[in-house]
């Protein structure tokens, strides 16, 4: 009797494990936090444009970080619709100063809603396209850097997914929370002209010397975060790789 109560208490663990697993099949590694699930957690997600000639990556100085250059992109927004959702997963939003942040998806939740906020993540509902992230980062990001001229194609061009990246979970130093990143990695789509001209123009603004904006970096150079004088943002890693080699830099207050 007592052996088969046993067998039925293991045989359910296994198929909780089982179906805890399959459920989360797209997001394995985040199974760590069921460890911690009273844990704050931050997450953010975001997407990236990698431009790029050969191994030179172009980077766009970053007004948040004085005298730091990163890739194009930024935080993914959530539609107003999806507010009563992401209330029911516990997701704090970030409060920041400037309105251009208002419904960015980056936030608190607890570790025991991260695997949700990921599975509702993935089906892509209640949140921007990553082509409608790209054009509107890529757009507002050209007038920072003083070439509003290009905006006429950065309006219709197309990107191609290169990677997904899951950064993290890890420990943030001086903070209670962990910190968690959902990234996507595109390159622009050389479907049409304007693309190509782009990114042509970028890859030369990239080299020219007296460009104070734009910058071209090499894997290398990134690695070490550190482009001639310039230095180089953690984040820009995963424009040729699935992992940072750096910390964060925090944004100038």
């Amino acid at each position: 009797m007592v052996e088969k109560i046993v067998g039925g208490l293991i045989l359910a663990f296994l198929t909780y494990v089982g179906r805890t697993l399959w459920q989360n099949r797209r997001h394995l590694k985040l199974l760590q936090v069921l460890l911690a699930p009273k844990c704050r957690t931050r997450v953010s997600v975001a997407v990236l444009l990698r431009v790029h000639e050969e191994s030179q990556l172009v980077l766009f100085a970053t007004p948040a970080r004085p005298g730091a250059f990163g890739p194009p992109g930024g935080v993914v927004k959530y539609r107003e619709t999806a507010r009563l959702d992401l209330e029911r997963l516990g997701f704090e939003p970030e409060h920041r100063d400037r309105d251009v942040m208002r419904l960015d998806l980056r936030g608190f939740i607890s570790g025991s809603n991260v695997l949700a906020f990921a599975r509702w993540l993935h089906r892509e509902d209640g949140r921007e396209t990553a082509t409608e992230c790209l054009r509107r980062e890529l757009i507002e990001e050209l007038g920072e850097i003083g070439h509003e001229e290009l905006v006429s194609l950065a309006e219709v061009v197309a990107f191609r997914h290169v990677r997904r990246v899951i950064d993290g979970p890890m420990k943030v130093p001086g903070e209670t929370y962990r910190q968690l990143r959902f990234l996507d990695v595109y390159d622009l789509l050389a479907d049409r002209r304007e693309a190509e001209e782009l990114r042509s123009i970028l890859v030369s603004l990239a080299n020219e010397p007296a460009e104070a904006r734009v910058i071209g970096a090499s894997p290398r150079e990134i690695a070490l975060g550190r482009a001639g004088t310039h230095m180089v943002l953690p984040q820009s890693a995963f424009l040729v790789s699935d992992r940072r080699y750096r910390e964060d830099l925090h944004p100038a207050s």
